[in-house]
């Protein structure tokens, strides 16, 4: 099966907003074994949207729109769709009810224009909408299929995961065929790297097939298996899975939706251990990314900013005459800051990060010079980096980078992942 994804909207095209949807839509895809050769996208408009489904039917056999579903004179999605397969427009009362009872436990006025949202095309499968008013529905028409879903991410994605998908497994399976993938992820190797070191693998590849993938240093193995049960796709994939780890497994840090900030996090908690960080160029970013994982309390005690010189001085307690000895952007002070930060919160990991994020140089340090110094107990251990990127994607991978080291450093000390 071949895909096209069509989004709808004008403000995509203003460059208001970003067509993320196309992204999360195309990776669900794959892991059905779906091919996506091309995103269009298109404004709000019924003749240029007519011209561009005429396209994808000669290249497509699944249609799938996202936007133009809601209440607005511009959301002509559905109506366009409607009108090209020779069907009507319903109520659908489900989706009626859901939206009375939307505005009804919020004591506000229903207007007329949102009964529009519970309308789909006749004869089509409904795609519950659990995050909003307007539901998505799928339909065939001939040899092709249209799936039509809401814009909104945080309604696309959950309808597509678990309304949308579902049906299209059991399309693909009535085929006597069940599709799994497994993602490998992998830190601390580039992509081409990688990709050189497996490639007798990926050539000779044919079920289950691997798809390398890289995004902000991180590189992803994803491996797809097709099989006549569950249980024989998963053994496959098992297999698969084994056969690169003898290869890059030393990199490997999780898989499918594991994080390298929710493995550091994890890998803390297994073994108690507290931690606290001195940061600089990242700016309080590295404890916002640990933030973000739940239960990380447990582990994060606390930590400073210390952006300048002066704060280093104060907070840290490191002299100036160090400092303009060592400079601020080096392996020196990286060093103190983690033992400084230790000993000012009391935990046995201490955390220090400095270093020129860009685009200009930092003194003599060239932009993408980081310096991280990671204290665990007596043991203290710098590392350099040497970033090529824009200024914030610089300090995004010294994070990543930090938890990487981390967890390579606490392995050294005997402990294990989790």
């Amino acid at each position: 099966m071949n895909a096209e994804i069509i989004a709808v909207g004008s403000e995509l095209l203003l460059g208001q907003i970003t067509n993320t949807n196309a992204r999360f839509i195309s990776a669900q895809l794959s892991e059905l074994g779906i091919n996506v050769y091309y995103h269009t996208v298109v404004g709000d408009n019924p003749q240029r949207l007519e011209e561009v489904v005429e396209t994808a039917k000669q290249r497509a056999d699944l249609i799938i729109f996202s936007g133009g579903l809601g209440p607005t004179k511009d959301d002509l999605t559905k109506e366009t769709i409607a009108r090209l397969v020779g069907r009507k427009l319903v109520t659908d009362e489900e989706a009626m009810q859901s939206i009375e009872a939307f505005f009804a436990k919020r004591n506000r006025l229903m207007t007329e224009n949102n009964r529009k949202q519970a309308l789909i095309i006749e004869g089509s499968d409904v795609l519950v909408n659990r995050h909003g008013m307007a539901p998505g529905m799928l339909l065939e028409d001939g040899t092709h299929t249209y799936m039509l879903l809401p814009g909104p991410p945080n309604e696309l994605e959950p309808m597509f995961q678990f309304e949308a998908k579902p049906l299209l497994a059991a399309k693909l399976n009535n085929e006597e065929c069940v599709i799994v993938s497994h993602v490998m992820r992998f830190y601390g190797i580039g992509e081409s790297e990688l990709e050189e070191r497996v490639q007798h693998i990926l050539e000779a590849q044919t079920n289950p097939t691997i798809a390398p993938l890289a995004s902000a240093g991180e590189v992803t193995l994803r491996i797809t298996a097709k099989a006549a049960t569950l249980t024989e796709a998963n053994r496959l994939n098992a297999e698969k899975e084994r056969e690169l780890q003898a290869l890059v497994g030393q990199y490997q840090y999780g898989v499918n939706d594991d994080t390298i900030v929710s493995k550091t996090v994890a890998m803390l908690s297994k073994h108690n251990l507290k931690i606290a960080a001195a940061e600089s160029l990242t700016a309080g970013m590295f404890q916002a990314e640990l933030a973000d994982i739940s239960g990380v309390g447990t582990v994060l005690v606390g930590g400073v900013v210390v952006y300048n010189e002066k704060m280093k001085e104060q907070q840290l307690g490191i002299s100036r005459d160090f400092i303009e000895a060592h400079t601020v952007v080096s392996a020196e002070v990286a060093r103190e800051m983690a033992k400084a930060v230790q000993r000012k919160f009391g935990t046995e990991i201490g955390i220090g990060l400095t270093g020129a994020a860009g685009p200009m140089p930092h003194g003599n340090s060239a932009p993408g010079t980081v310096f991280v110094g990671i204290a665990i107990n007596d043991d203290v251990e710098t590392y350099e980096l040497h970033l090529q990127g824009q200024r914030n994607s610089n300090r995004i991978r010294t994070v990543k980078f930090a938890c990487h080291y981390l967890m390579r450093q606490l392995e050294k000390n005997g402990y294990t992942r989790a």
